[in-house]
């Protein structure tokens, strides 16, 4: 095969305010793991993976979980987070080596994606085209009011679900990140700094076993979903 050329960068800098306990979600153990490992591991595997980068909270980065190490060190980094979701993205994507070509940035949230999720987000992304996981919306959506009252029913055509991993051109997601930050904006995820320059973005088809854990009740399904695929 031709030289690794994919850089991956897992975001995994939140405070985990959410969860509840105090305790660093992308740290917790979920389906026999850490959860950040879960996704170390699954893009380590993959032959075409040059290096990850993990951002993690400063104190980290020094001083990181040993569990961290059952990985291939010599295609590992650790990064500093930063004071948003797209500094941390910034961070970890200067921390790549030149070789990486092709980006992948994931959310350590999701520590189910499945491999063949992945190679959808690769292939698009080594052809020149911005591509994000996702899937459509079924559900009726309706918007309401501060109150809770409804006020229309939302049309859920053309609706999709983001997630992740996102892939992109290496300099297409930097140019963006650059614009934006020039520009003082801050996105919810990178596919938006993308939009924002005016590049077009695909999506492939995701899963639901990407789910993110944002909740403390998250971890039960995610254990579930896991003893599912078993």
């Amino acid at each position: 095969m031709t030289a690794p050329d994919v850089g991956i960068v897992i975001v995994a800098a939140g405070l985990s305010s959410r969860t509840g306990d105090g305790e660093l979600k992308q740290f917790k153990w979920v389906a026999g793991r850490p959860m950040l490992l879960h996704s170390l591991q699954l893009f380590q595997s993959r032959p075409d993976v040059a290096m990850v980068v993990c951002v993690v909270p400063r104190q980290y980065v020094g001083d990181p979980p040993p569990w961290i190490f059952q990985s291939d060190s010599d295609r590992l980094l650790l990064s500093v987070g930063g004071r948003t979701r797209s500094e941390s993205v910034r961070n970890g994507l200067a921390d790549l080596p030149a070789s990486c070509r092709v980006i992948l940035i994931h959310d350590a949230a999701r520590p189910l994606v499945p491999m063949a999720v992945v190679d959808r987000v690769v292939e698009a992304a080594r052809g020149g085209t911005s591509a994000i996981a996702a899937l459509p919306v079924v559900d009726t959506l309706k918007a309401v009011d501060a109150a809770g009252r409804i006020v229309r029913t939302v049309s859920r055509e053309g609706l999709w679900r983001a997630q992740t991993p996102q892939g992109f051109p290496r300099h297409v997601i930097e140019r963006a990140h650059q614009t934006a930050m020039d520009g003082g904006y801050d996105g919810t995820d990178d596919a938006a700094l993308v939009e924002l320059i005016g590049v077009p973005v695909m999506v492939v088809r995701g899963s639901e076993r990407a789910m993110k854990v944002t909740e403390a009740g998250d971890f039960s399904r995610v254990e579930a979903m896991h003893e599912l695929a078993d």
